[in-house]
């Protein structure tokens, strides 16, 4: 049966549900510090001595298998340029995501004010059902800070999404913020797809809803 694969003890047992997460939001954010943070615990710090990311150039997804009530879920999470030259490219890939994280700066006013026009393209490219959650990265520069929480949190609240304040460098948050929107998402069960192994870099193919 499609799905389905032996089980330890010869049984068919199903294939993990694929879930498609894209990080969204300007540039140098810390976007793919995040991604790396949540998908290779064991790896630096990010933002430490130790670690330096570029700018994303394009488009670059990580798996991180997990547990849900049970059942084994695999998230494709895919890490956009936040770039203004890459905003085509990186849009293009909104289409079929079951999730976003929007990720701003607390210490880049900028990147906060940004976050309205990035709702307003996932809205366009993956529909207004998809769920979302809010990121103000870089708690830990406390002393840099210029986008209160408070104004996240009430940003957050207009559009009826989860708000963490998080730091990739320290790790605060990471873990947690994932789990919350892996959690809506499965609760949802919208349009998630079983994993047969395969990727697809062109987007082309439909979602099939309530593959399950």
């Amino acid at each position: 049966m499609a799905g389905l694969g032996p089980g330890p003890g010869g049984e068919a047992e199903p294939r993990p549900l694929l879930v498609k997460i894209v990080m969204a939001g300007e540039s140098c954010v810390g976007k793919t510090s995040i991604v790396r943070r949540y998908t290779e615990p064991g790896s630096p710090a990010a933002g430490s001595a130790a670690t330096s990311y570029m700018a994303t150039i394009g488009i670059d997804f990580k798996v991180k298998p997990v547990m849900f009530n049970d059942t084994r879920v695999k998230l494709q999470i895919w890490d956009t340029a936040g770039q203004e030259r890459f905003h085509t490219l990186s849009t293009s890939y909104f289409r079929g995501a079951q999730g976003f994280v929007l990720v701003y700066d607390i210490t880049n006013l900028k990147s906060f004010q940004s976050i309205t026009v990035w709702m307003s393209d996932i809205y366009e490219k993956a529909g207004d059902e998809v769920d979302v959650i809010l990121l103000g990265n870089k708690c830990d520069k406390e002393s840099e800070r210029v986008v209160p929480k408070q104004k996240g949190e009430k940003l957050a609240w207009e559009y009826g999404m989860p708000f963490f304040e998080t730091s990739a460098k320290e790790n605060v948050n990471i873990e947690h913020a994932f789990s919350v929107l892996t959690k809506e998402i499965l609760e949802k069960k919208s349009c998630v797809l079983h994993d047969f192994d395969v990727v697809s870099l062109n987007e082309t193919r439909k979602r099939t809803c309530c593959a399950f």
